[in-house]
């Protein structure tokens, strides 16, 4: 959830009056890692995975399931191995921004030896039974769902607590304070986006017409004394007003260590393709607020639940007192590539800000990635702490980070942090978490593999950056992944180019509309498709007989998820809730119906109930040990290495 600054937090209106110190000096500090770091090579291949999990509780006699509110009474406990025992612990944790919200992830990164592969799943296993075991398991679970199906409605947790429309920091109409993490950052960004707004947020997903379901779909809301909510709600949509409803959904994410900072450039603009593709495979939110949405995913939620645009940057009046007008939250798809050679498929029109565009290619950026980061700071920071105003800006990158941590894309590109071995990195955002440890670790497995084969086959999946936000939208539709045709490259190859071997223009013959199918297992001799060429890969590379054994497994589970054998959980929840006997094709998903599927979820997330329409029924070889042949991530063989620049 980015940075975690401890201190005393400002009010929007102080934070405001220090927002261009905090984009000045954030600029410095990124230039001071640039200049440092731009010629750093030889990185190895380092990864990592981050699961974000909600904690549930049941009342088996009442049939209700609430979010249970102990995040921070297990995150100490969670924590005390890393603090205890720094470098040898398994797993590591950090609050995320709700009350009954987890995130965990590997102890130490994974990377260059290919039996890391096999560990994946086995360290996601080990992070859920290190969460069950500081929990009630007749009443009490951890689940890493993506949303919640009763969020906002009336006791949705436990303790229950009410909303405060006129108070708190979100003046929300069903998401109450108590829900929001402790920690101040969390209820200061809540504050900041609002009041920087000049509205609470408004968010409206359209509504799944059932044959009983109400057209139109008008809600009234009684605790609505401002009359803002009726004024934002939208007819035949799902009304949510707070930053918990985007925020408070779960997700996958994957970062990456490249070699240099060309390597993170090149696959920051290769895996920005693929993250719409990515999103409507593991579409994983068809219900919001106690109703069945006509879309499967929480995208566009978490991007209005964020968004800080006053009217002018929104363009819904002209510009006055603020300096832009700005197409998109700052939780949103990316705006532009970041290498030289996609710049002719960068075809967006964006703002950023000339000033910091012209400071940053004096002091030796190119133009790309100087554009990258003038479009991030024509955002203000939303936190800020007293005691970190005044910083060191050689030692110091909390003021970069500020804003860089505060602009949730679909890809986010990581220069090192200051003071820190670590290289530079790539961040892939778009993925929606899903029920099982296995099903978590093939999605991670396949996005991991794909930078190797990209890097390793030298391919070229640029499109359009316009293509890929239509791909985005198409990806939130319902049933997406079978009814929606997605713009990819069908030439995986640099189609024309200069003297200089940059790409001229970006020709409409090297892509087209295909089916998930299509791009993931490939169209008869019209396209590979993206698991053959993983296969093609790893039969190049020397892979123990039980790592290959695992990974089959999950691009077995890939494949049958793109050609729609294998349900999306999206898919699978709908489903289950329209075949309830209690459901009365009305949309509404009762608190009965909820604790029903929640209770499934249980028995499928931590209990091993099979659910073949899911993910079949896999058996894989993962283990926690990495094996004697297999030292560290810098250590092993060169046979066993794939290192930073995908050879092996």
């Amino acid at each position: 959830m980015g940075l975690l600054t401890e201190g005393s937090p400002l009010s929007w209106a102080e934070t405001k009056k220090h927002a261009d110190h905090v984009r000045s000096h954030g600029i410095t500090q990124l230039l001071h890692i640039f200049h440092r770091l731009e010629k750093r090579e030889n990185d190895c291949l380092k990864w990592g995975d981050e699961v974000e999990y909600v904690l549930v509780k049941f009342d088996h006699e009442e049939k209700t399931a609430k979010l249970l509110l102990k995040s921070a009474t297990l995150l100490p406990k969670l924590q005390e191995e890393e603090h205890t025992n720094p470098g040898k612990n398994e797993t590591s944790w950090k609050p995320e921004y709700a009350s009954y919200m987890l995130e965990g992830t590997p102890g130490q990164p994974l990377g260059g030896c290919m039996r890391h592969f096999n560990m994946i799943e086995a360290n996601m296993k080990l992070r859920r039974e290190e969460v069950m075991n500081f929990l009630n398991p007749d009443n009490e679970c951890v689940l890493s769902m993506t949303c919640f199906p009763r969020i906002g409605c009336p006791q949705f947790t436990f303790p229950s607590h009410k909303p405060t429309p006129t108070s708190g920091a979100s003046h929300s109409l069903f998401f109450p304070q108590e829900a929001i993490n402790q920690h101040p950052r969390f209820s200061t960004l809540t504050r900041n986006i609002r009041e920087r707004r000049g509205t609470k947020v408004a968010i409206n997903v359209p509504i799944f017409k059932d044959v009983n379901t109400p057209s139109p779909f008008i809600e009234k809301f009684s605790n609505d004394e401002e009359g803002e909510g009726s004024k934002a709600a939208k007819a035949d949509h799902i009304y949510m007003d707070a930053m918990g409803f985007g925020m408070g959904c779960c997700c996958l994410q994957m970062t990456f260590q490249a070699c240099n900072i060309n390597e993170a450039r090149h696959l920051y603009d290769q895996l920005a393709v693929l993250t719409p593709i990515m999103h409507a495979l593991s579409a994983g939110a068809p219900i919001f607020r106690g109703y069945l949405a006509d879309v499967d995913c929480r995208w566009n939620v978490i991007s209005a639940a964020v968004d800080d645009r006053t009217e002018e940057e929104r363009g819904l009046v002209p510009l006055k007192n603020d300096r832009f007008q700005i197409r998109k939250s700052r939780y949103d798809s990316i705006d532009s590539y970041l290498s030289v050679q996609a710049a002719p498929y960068s075809d967006i029109k964006m703002a950023y800000d000339e000033e910091i565009f012209q400071t940053l290619v004096k002091e030796g950026m190119d133009e790309p990635m100087a554009k990258h980061f003038a479009h991030l700071y024509i955002r203000d920071p939303l936190t800020l702490f007293s005691e970190k105003i005044d910083l060191n800006d050689e030692e110091d990158s909390d003021h970069f980070e500020n804003i860089q941590s505060t602009n949730w894309q679909t890809m986010r590109f990581k220069p090192p942090p200051a003071n820190s071995p670590i290289g530079w990195r790539v961040e892939f955002r778009p993925t929606e978490v899903q029920l099982t440890d296995f099903e978590n670790a093939a999605f991670a497995t396949f996005v991991v593999l794909i930078t190797r084969v990209i890097l390793s086959f030298n391919l070229n999946l640029l499109i359009p950056l316009s293509k890929v936000d239509e791909n985005l939208a198409s990806a939130q539709k319902r049933d997406a992944v079978r009814k929606e045709r997605f713009h990819f490259r069908t030439m995986l190859k640099v189609c024309g180019g200069n003297d200089k071997g940059v790409e001229v223009c970006p020709k409409e013959c090297c892509y087209k509309l295909m089916t998930i199918d299509e791009i993931i297992n490939g169209k008869d001799a019209e396209f590979s498709g993206l698991i053959p060429l993983i296969n093609k890969f790893l039969d190049s590379v020397d892979v123990d007989f039980e790592t290959r054994c695992t990974i089959s497994q999950y691009l077995k589970f890939i494949s049958k998820k793109a050609s729609g054998e294998y349900l999306t959980t999206a898919q699978w929840m709908r489903g289950f809730v329209m075949n309830h006997p209690e459901y009365k094709h009305d949309s509404i998903v009762s608190e009965h119906i909820a604790y029903d599927l929640l209770k499934t979820c249980h028995e499928i997330s931590n209990k091993g109930q099979p659910c073949p329409e899911l993910f079949g029924c896999p058996e894989t070889r993962t283990s926690r040990s990495i094996g004697p042949h297999c030292k560290s991530a810098n250590g092993s063989s060169p046979q066993e290495m794939v290192n930073g620049n995908g050879v092996v």
